[in-house]
């Protein structure tokens, strides 16, 4: 069973999968975290092994558990390598989570939530609408997820001018099922529309809405087992847990890696890169939590003035002094960020996105015998080749774009502008899903 992070009554994984949110405006969170330990896993050798190991559990008494090798060889269809950086002292891994559909990590989270909900809601006559609010590569990786599924339809909204031009393309090119809104606001504006739509009853109840967001356990849950696979394969290469530095805007992606680390997978620490939105930093660092708004950055997709998921956290790991003990989390500004990039190509011949130099430059910032005497996995969000506009001036050189992404940019965009109210988008579902 599913309980929210505010109390209300549990419901069932299928529930949790649908509703997206808590009715009382919680997120859902398992009532109980299995318990592994490394030697659950000894016959898995493929990441499908380790996901139906890890996920069995978390499915039982679901009406998809039957389906759950389905849903996993729907979701592993492409390779998530950790290649190993040339580094003088200390392991060094890169986990390369950007060789999926729309090359970003959402892929994995997007392409298992479109699995198990068309197995529960996939109804043509009566189709459930999936809203999302993306700060650059969620909407991409949902759109692409759900594109042409019977019975399932899309509103992904995205805060127009503030997202790479590839990253819109891909926000907005897909078939009639997928409604794509420009918001003349930020992330945030984008997300509290969503949120305020799921909230509001009668345009729910016309719209069988849900979620695809990381709000969305759905989403959590798959991202999990990278970080399962990966601690393991390290763990049984060199007997040592292997500590994260994970990139993080709206905190899904660091939630899903505390996840893991708390069923028992060998994870040693875990440190959170962020940009100029810093937040869970100064929160970290014993400040109040307070929202504020986001401030538009290189690292786009981590714009985020208020993390959702920070509600899981604090719900997991306590407040303050406690939670400071489980998690850190550093800040990585715009100057820094181009530094990186630039530093990255020049010692590894590695061309990076934005928001993997925020992991790539708080690894650098480690001591030196923190950096020698642990070993890291850097969690790689994207491909460079989805922000060319940032990466190839400062590298000097173009960015090969990867098959999947070619094939995207060769579609055709629409889009509908909307300004950031519950009324206008109100009336761009009502046109755009009126057949």
């Amino acid at each position: 069973m599913y309980q929210s992070t505010r109390g209300a009554p549990a419901v069932s994984l299928d529930d949790a999968l649908v509703l997206g949110i808590a009715p009382d405006g919680g997120l859902f969170l398992p009532e109980t975290i299995p318990e592994f330990d490394p030697g659950d896993f000894a016959a898995c050798d493929r990441i499908n092994d380790v996901a139906r190991t890890l996920l069995t559990p978390f499915f039982a008494g679901s009406s998809l558990a039957t389906e759950l090798d389905h849903i996993i060889a729907e979701t592993f269809s492409f390779d998530i390598p950790v290649s190993r950086l040339p580094v003088e002292t200390g392991y060094c891994g890169l986990l390369e989570l950007y060789h999926g559909p729309t090359a970003a990590f959402k892929d994995v989270g997007a392409g298992f939530l479109a699995a198990c909900l068309t197995r529960l809601e996939g109804n043509p006559d009566n189709p459930l609408t999936i809203l999302v609010a993306t700060s650059g590569d969620t909407g991409g990786a949902v759109a692409a997820a759900f594109n042409e599924r019977p019975g399932m339809r899309v509103a992904v909204l995205y805060p127009d001018g503030r997202v790479s031009e590839r990253q819109a393309h891909q926000l907005t090119c897909w078939g009639d099922n997928v409604l794509s809104l420009a918001v003349n606001g930020s992330f945030d504006d984008c997300q509290a529309l969503v949120k305020g739509a799921m909230a509001d009853e009668a345009l729910s109840a016309k719209h069988r809405f849900s979620s695809a967001n990381s709000i969305n356990i759905g989403r959590l849950l798959p991202q999990a087992i990278y970080y399962a696979h990966a601690s393991l394969l390290h763990w049984r290469e060199t007997g040592r847990k292997p500590s994260f530095i994970v990139p993080t805007g709206n905190l899904g992606n660091a939630f899903a890696c505390y996840l893991a680390r708390e069923a028992g997978l060998p994870i040693g620490d875990i440190v959170l890169a962020t940009n100029a939105n810093r937040l869970v930093v100064d929160y970290l660092d014993g400040a109040e939590w307070a929202p504020r708004a986001s401030i538009q950055t290189l690292a786009s997709a981590m714009d985020v003035g208020n993390p959702s998921n920070m509600e899981r956290l604090r719900s997991r790991g306590g407040e303050g002094d406690e939670l400071q003990a489980r998690v850190r989390a550093e800040s990585v500004s715009d100057e820094q960020i181009s530094a990186e990039i630039r530093r990255n190509f020049a010692d590894f011949g590695l061309a990076t996105c934005p928001h993997t130099a925020t992991a790539t430059f708080v690894w650098r910032q480690l001591d030196a015998q923190e950096r020698r005497d642990k070993d890291w996995i850097l969690v790689a969000t994207a491909h460079a080749a989805k922000f060319e506009q940032i990466v190839e001036p400062i590298i000097g050189e173009p960015v090969p774009i990867p098959q999947e992404l070619r094939e995207i940019l060769s579609r055709e965009r629409r889009y509908v502008d909307i300004e950031p109210n519950m009324g206008a988008l109100a009336a761009a579902l009502a046109d755009g899903f009126s057949n």
